[in-house]
């Protein structure tokens, strides 16, 4: 199945602008995103979505946003990745996350090595190291854990790592989910389980430590379903979301009865660990 990439140029570039073209794009079935470049990018199925739907999509924004479009074909994502630059990552002086194709690389307590394809998520984005910030101070011993929005599988592999017993990992994307198991395969990661979809296919299942590195939107929509699988005394680390938005998720967490543990910043984002 062949990806079409939509690159977005915004009138007025900055991190707000950017969380609310996300958000009004993942209306639409766009899989995956990237807004770490010059350029916001976004990828859809071939077919799944139209210029034209794109073009009312950006109609309503409060800013101007210009676009084009491109057929990616299969290519070889290692080769790309390493024409991007992606180094090797030590987060919190404890982990480290590289690629297959490092040969270079300092030594961590913990490694996770990642395998290059669509779906996004290499640790470099502020959200994933403020994450794996939060799971480096808890005690994940026989914890079962789930990694709403798992991306490419990192939090829920450095979790497995730290301990975790079982971890069930969840995304939309298909490219996620590949990744996911790929990525479980190659740091032998046995006790890590990956699903297609959203919050919807909880049920009545129960865990003890709860991620969720989405969006804003997303968490405030499914919050509620998260406590309801989220044992007593359980603990929820939500991000993907910046300073501002940080009252409405407050308040939303507030409503629900949980209580703030700690609170981490990085380059304006934030990540929170609630407990239940």
């Amino acid at each position: 199945m062949n990806y079409i990439k939509a690159s977005f140029n915004l009138s007025s570039d900055n991190e707000t602008n950017r969380e609310i073209l996300m958000a009004y794009l993942a209306l639409l079935d766009f899989e995956s995103f990237d807004d770490s470049g010059d350029e916001f990018l976004a990828f859809f199925k071939t077919g799944a979505v139209s210029e034209q739907d794109i073009e009312q999509s950006l109609a309503d924004l409060p800013f101007q946003a210009n676009f084009s479009l491109e057929e990616m074909p299969d290519i070889n994502w290692n080769e790309e990745w390493e024409k991007n630059y992606f180094e090797p990552l030590l987060i919190n002086n404890q982990v480290l996350i590289r690629a297959p194709f490092h040969k270079e690389f300092p030594k961590a307590q913990y490694e996770i090595i990642i395998e290059p394809n669509m779906a996004f998520g290499t640790g470099n984005h502020e959200t994933t190291s403020l994450m794996m910030q939060h799971l480096s101070d808890l005690n994940l011993k026989d914890c079962a854990i789930l990694d709403m929005g798992c991306g490419t599988g990192i939090l829920g592999i450095y979790a497995s790592m730290l301990g975790a017993k079982t971890v069930t990992a969840i995304d939309i994307d298909s490219w996620s989910f590949e990744a996911t198991i790929e990525n479980s395969r190659l740091n032998q990661v046995n006790n890590l389980e990956a699903f297609i979809g959203d919050a919807q296919l909880l049920g009545d299942k129960q865990f003890d430590i709860i991620l969720a590195n989405i969006q804003k939107n997303i968490i405030l929509q499914d919050i509620e379903k998260y406590i309801s699988v989220l044992n007593d005394e359980g603990i929820l680390i939500v991000s993907g979301f910046y300073q501002q938005d940080l009252e409405d998720i407050m308040g939303k967490a507030a409503e629900l009865g949980l209580r703030k543990l700690e609170l981490k910043e990085q380059n304006k984002w934030i990540a929170c660990a609630f407990h239940k």
